[in-house]
């Protein structure tokens, strides 16, 4: 199957995508991997990337896209893949749509992984990360035996400005104006399942493959 993996900062699409990509049996592709494979690797396309991120700036979809159609002409994506953080736009969507038709394919379907703003703060609030060893803690799920303190190395737990409630308010404003309309796009295609992303990390997993089974997943 070929398949994107969509959803809100917080919800779990990392977690997910590793263990769906291992019940199919296909790559999970991110953009993070690519980039960083492209850069070390000093590829044209890495070269260029390279330039706009030490220059601060965000790197133009063209480069972007260019580096995913590579990625998905290597032979492991012959039989199925899945799209861990691309397409964010729908501009971005629309050219994945080109790509893949020009590869002689199509997208299967798009899991949206759907969680409420207020879970999506309460988790990544939550978190705390070491100073020592950088494990990251989360002070409802995963407490440490003492507050502040890490049980793997003894050093202080802190909170990264990434994990304040004010900076997670303002990515999931970011989300709502640039990625969610994705879900508008790939709805009218008839391709968009949602899946309920609460609780356990195991039960949504058992969700997002029971939608694949009944899409012959």
């Amino acid at each position: 199957m070929r398949l994107v993996l969509v959803g809100p900062p917080g919800a779990g699409k990392g977690t997910q995508a590793e263990f769906i990509a291992a019940h199919l049996a296909v790559p999970k592709i991110s953009t993070g991997d690519i980039f960083r494979a492209n850069v070390s690797q000093g590829t044209p396309l890495g070269v260029e990337a390279k330039r706009y991120m030490d220059a601060g700036k965000l790197v133009p979809d063209e480069v972007t896209i260019n580096m995913v159609r590579d990625r998905l002409a290597e032979p492991d994506a012959a039989e199925g893949f899945l799209l861990d953080g691309f397409p964010r736009t729908t501009p971005q969507a629309a050219a994945l749509d080109k790509l893949l038709a020009d590869l002689g394919s199509g997208l299967d379907l798009v899991l949206e992984l759907v969680v409420d703003d207020d879970e999506v703060i309460r988790r990544l609030s939550g978190r705390r990360t070491c100073r020592g060893c950088g494990k990251i803690w989360h002070v409802e799920f995963d407490a440490p035996s003492q507050e502040g303190i890490c049980d793997r190395c003894g050093a202080q737990l802190f909170q990264r400005d990434d994990d304040k409630a004010e900076t997670i308010a303002e990515r999931l404003r970011e989300y709502a104006d640039k990625t969610a309309p994705l879900v508008d796009y790939y709805g009218a295609q008839g391709k968009l399942v949602g899946i309920d992303a609460t609780g356990p990390v195991e039960d949504v997993t058992v969700r997002a493959i029971d939608a694949l089974r009944s899409y012959g997943g």
